[in-house]
């Protein structure tokens, strides 16, 4: 990463939440090793940026982090919750959007009442936008001893876990972390959606209903849902065929996690259609996300940050 790349104020170093951070380097030691590597140049000041942030707010903040699929964006937030709760104690609770999945009943009413795709998890109007917003308004008043509990999706079983199986978070809480692929994602102007982008769309939304009504989510309530975020940090990918290859290693890795539910890991073929219903908005925000972002990191092919962009926003 040359000079130019290294775009963290100086008013970042040498500070106590810099030291203390750096102190509490261990926390990340089941990170991957390409990761580690760049501790000193981005994790370390991404950590303290954030912390600066985070102390300067007078309520838990939302932070989005959005990235393509297998970029890391699950790492990155688990890494940050480790590595607050060692360094400062701090309680900070990871919210996936992969969680608030709507269950495999609700979407195959939305395939029968809007769009046979829609029985695929994954676009805007597939989660429950309503109960996210609710949940971090929840989330920001836990009192202490306060107890919340929120779903867990199971992907291998594409179905939403029972209640016995949620997450439950204690609070006060500290921050909150919201990561996702589509986690900040902007709509499409109209007239890109008039042509297919993929054998997917082509074959089976010629019309183009299903895409205009994911893109009318995306104005409507997600829009409302993501304006919640104080934050958006975006792991840029590369390209598509970066999503792919990390999308297979990803469903090799929910094989070997299944929790004893019906296996319905995908083959290489379905992997190939089932990245075809993130194309389009993953291109999009490939496009426009780096424009509304307060942090940029571009990924490479060997999935290390290659170039980090700061908004001047906090300058």
């Amino acid at each position: 990463m040359d000079s130019e790349t290294r775009l963290w104020p100086e008013s970042l170093h040498d500070t106590d939440d810099w030291h203390t951070l750096a102190a509490a380097r261990p926390a990340l030691d089941s990170l991957p090793e390409g990761w580690l590597e760049q501790w000193q140049s981005v994790w370390l000041p991404l950590s303290t940026w954030l912390a600066a942030y985070n102390r300067s707010q007078n309520e838990p903040p939302v932070i989005g982090i959005h990235g393509g699929q297998g970029s890391g964006k699950s790492t990155l937030s688990n890494a940050l919750a480790a590595l607050y709760a060692r360094a400062f104690g701090w309680q900070v609770v990871v919210v996936s959007i992969d969680d608030l999945y709507l269950s495999r009943a609700d979407r195959q009413q939305l395939a029968v009442d809007v769009h046979p795709l829609l029985v695929t998890r994954g676009v805007p109007g597939t989660h429950d936008a309503a109960l996210g917003m609710n949940m971090f308004n929840a989330l920001k008043s836990l009192g202490k001893g306060d107890v919340l509990r929120f779903p867990a999706f199971d992907k291998v079983s594409d179905d939403r876990l029972p209640e016995a199986a949620w997450h439950e978070v204690t609070g006060p809480i500290d921050m909150i972390l919201f990561e996702g692929w589509c986690v900040g994602c902007q709509p499409a102007d109209e007239a890109s959606l008039t042509e297919p982008v993929n054998t997917l769309e082509a074959n089976e939304d010629a019309d183009g209903r299903w895409r205009h009504w994911v893109n009318d989510k995306l104005s409507g309530e997600y829009a409302d849902w993501f304006a919640m975020l104080d934050k958006l940090i975006m792991l840029k990918v590369p390209d598509m065929s970066a999503v792919q290859r990390w999308r297979t290693q990803q469903e090799a890795d929910n094989r070997r996690n299944t929790q004893g539910t019906a296996d319905r890991s995908l083959d290489d073929a379905a992997i190939v259609r089932f990245i075809q219903h993130y194309e389009r908005l993953t291109r999009n925000a490939l496009k426009t996300l780096p424009t509304v972002a307060d942090l940029v990191l571009d990924i490479n092919q060997a999935h290390q940050v290659s170039a980090v962009r700061l908004s001047g926003s906090d300058e």
